[in-house]
């Protein structure tokens, strides 16, 4: 696990190793453990290392092949190395190390981009190719290590983090308007763009390949998530799913317990951590595990849920695991947000602040910890979204209803007042309901129910999930913590995309004959028969963790925030937010602004994701506009 950086300038020139290590300087929080860079005319390297598997000297980055004609920086974990390993010792390969740096660069001198279908992990890397002259880059399947790309000048910049871009002489950040307008609008970036004018993700399940003097890249994709109906005659029988899924959970956890470090576990009140710490506590001995909880003392009602401490103490017993609580007031949202933005910089989803601390906490006694994400994309999860789409007149109905859905912020209405009128101009011909209609396959057009389910999941996985997985990894990384997540492990996920979706979500037919505008439908009727989802996961899961955790509705892994925005931190958020000289006012108008944060405010409506966004979005402004650096 590491950071990398890497720079590609034009044929004749050569690349400034000063800059390059800046770059590779600005991310040693990925890799305190080592460090090293190579330079090759037009092409540069760098690399930031978190030892984890083969801890010696022989894992050092950035790593040559004995001939000198391949050089890679690499960062993730492939689970299956050891096998590909074995693979390439039969075909003639010879290995100076243990680790699985050196399985992906003789993989890739194997298969070239083919070695990316054996890949069983997560994964960015660049591999330069000296007689060929080529840089070639790839990302993991799911998106669960960030690559990041821009130009500067002649370079083209590539990083693990944005700010390493920033070390470039010839770069300069600058708000991108269209992509603002986008994140205030789903909270998230479902394009590959960022807030940084010019900086570009590069895409989950890609690969390209890069030529000095190359100002572009033109990724090539590999894989993409595909949620299906099993095929005719394929279909397994309820007892065969159940089956199958037991063992690739048991396998999937297994294989990714490889370290030469010390592994733990973050521990929530739910089912999706409880069974891999479940899982996990069979393998290892004495493993440690971790939950945030939240000082509950002025809050009630609903948000009450949200201290979840009781329920993973009582889990923590079961399994026999040495555990480590966090408990969070207030004040500690308003304390971590400027170190967390500068971490974070690619602002994506909901509150944070939760897996700033537990990462925090698990990084004092582990190197890599086990988390729950992908459960829910995979298995349906979010019931309550999936059954509201699932009857409609046609795919423009659907899209047009699922859009609202997914509009999480500033509603289209308020738009125009909330940015200034000479931005508004430059941003107002962006259509974000194209853009979410852009991230679905093409193909023929969804005809059941279970179709319009499928087409749901895959929309929440290539851009919801995506978007907790950059969170994942920049809020873990922040304090060298290594984060894996087993539930995406390919032989899994390839298995969850064929199961039907009646073993996911329940009365799936029944649901399509309520009529939603009865009333009360909505409110009685409605919510109780979509409070499920994961229907196959919870009956497999049931077996290795108790059944009052396999029961439980779904909750989200955020604190009392509605309640804290209007009570203990409403001070912080007046002094930020109504702050006429707000750094934020450079691109929002303040009567819009302030129209939005008093509705939340004064109890009208529950903006607090919003709230949380505007929060975020000033200390970006401070941070990377003005020099604030925490």
């Amino acid at each position: 696990m590491c950071g990398i950086a890497a720079m590609l300038t034009r044929s004749d020139g050569l690349v400034h190793e000063g800059v390059l290590r800046l770059m590779g300087e600005a991310i040693a929080h990925r890799g305190p453990d080592d460090d090293g860079t190579h330079v090759d005319g037009p092409v540069g390297l760098a690399s930031r290392r978190l030892a984890v598997i083969d801890v010696t000297p022989a894992g050092h980055q950035p790593m040559h092949t004995q001939d000198g004609h391949l050089t890679i920086v690499y960062n993730g974990e492939l689970y299956n190395f050891q096998d590909l390993r074995d693979d390439l010792v039969a075909r003639g390969h010879v290995f100076r190390s243990h680790g699985d740096t050196e399985v992906v660069l003789h993989a890739y001198r194997e298969w070239g981009a083919g070695c990316l279908e054996r890949f069983n992990g997560m994964f960015a890397f660049a591999v330069w190719d000296r007689q060929k002259r080529e840089l070639f880059i790839a990302r993991d399947r799911y998106g669960i290590k960030p690559l990041y790309w821009a130009r500067a000048g002649d370079d083209l910049l590539l990083g693990s983090e944005i700010k390493s871009f920033l070390q470039h002489p010839g770069f300069r950040a600058r708000v991108s308007p269209e992509h603002l307008l986008e994140y205030f609008t789903f909270q998230n970036l479902f394009t590959d763009g960022t807030l940084f004018h010019g900086v570009r993700m590069f895409p989950a399940g890609s690969h390209a390949t890069l030529r000095p003097g190359d100002t572009e890249l033109r990724p090539v994709q590999y894989w993409d998530w595909d949620f299906a109906e099993p095929s005719a005659g394929d279909e397994l029988s309820d007892a065969e799913y159940r089956e199958e899924l037991d063992r690739l959970v048991r396998q999937a956890v297994k294989r990714q317990l490889v370290s030469d470090v010390p592994v733990g576990s973050h521990l929530s009140g739910g089912m999706d951590s409880g069974s891999l710490t479940a899982l996990a506590a069979r393998e290892l001995p004495y493993l440690a595990t971790f939950t945030v909880g939240f000082d509950m003392t002025s809050s009630g009602g609903l948000e009450m849920g949200a201290d979840e401490r009781a329920k993973s103490e009582a889990m923590s017993y079961v399994f026999k695991t040495e555990h480590f609580e966090t408990v969070l007031k207030a004040g500690d949202m308003e304390r971590c947000l400027p170190s967390l933005v500068w971490h974070l910089e690619d602002l994506r989803v909901g509150q944070s602040y939760p897996n700033w601390y537990v990462s925090r906490l698990a990084s004092k006694f582990v190197t890599v910890v086990l988390s729950g994400s992908g459960g829910d994309e995979l298995f349906a999860g979010y019931p309550w979204r999936y059954y509201r789409a699932v009857v409609n007149d046609d795919f423009d109905h659907y899209i047009d209803k699922y859009y609202g859905f997914w509009h999480r912020l500033v509603p289209n209405r308020y738009m125009p007042g909330m940015f200034r009128p000479e931005l508004w101009d430059r941003m107002k011909h962006v259509r974000t309901a194209d853009i979410f209609r852009d991230q679905f396959p093409g193909g023929e057009a969804p005809q059941t129910p279970e179709d319009y389910v499928n087409q749901s999941l895959y929309l929440e996985a290539k851009t919801f999930l995506h978007g907790l997985l950059v969170v994942e990894d920049k809020l873990s990384m922040a304090h060298s913590l290594e984060s894996r997540v087993p539930f995406l492990d390919n032989d899994l996920v390839d298995f969850a995309l064929r199961v039907p979706v009646r073993l996911k979500l329940r009365d799936l037919d029944q649901v399509v004959k309520l009529d939603e505008n009865e009333p009360g439908a909505k409110t009685e009727k409605f919510f109780q028969r979509t409070r499920d989802g994961k229907l196959l996961l919870r009956q497999v899961m049931s077996r290795h963790v108790p059944e009052i955790v396999t029961d439980r509705v779904k909750q989200g892994f955020s604190g009392p925030d509605a309640t804290w925005f209007r009570g203990d931190s409403i001070d912080y958020v007046r002094d930020l937010l109504l702050d006429p000289n707000a750094k934020l006012y450079e691109f929002f108008d303040p009567r819009g602004v302030r129209e939005l944060v008093e509705q939340h405010l004064d109890g009208r409506e529950n903006r607090r994701l919003l709230l949380w966004s505007l929060l975020s979005f000033e200390h970006w402004c401070r941070t990377f506009l003005h020099g604030a650096r925490p």
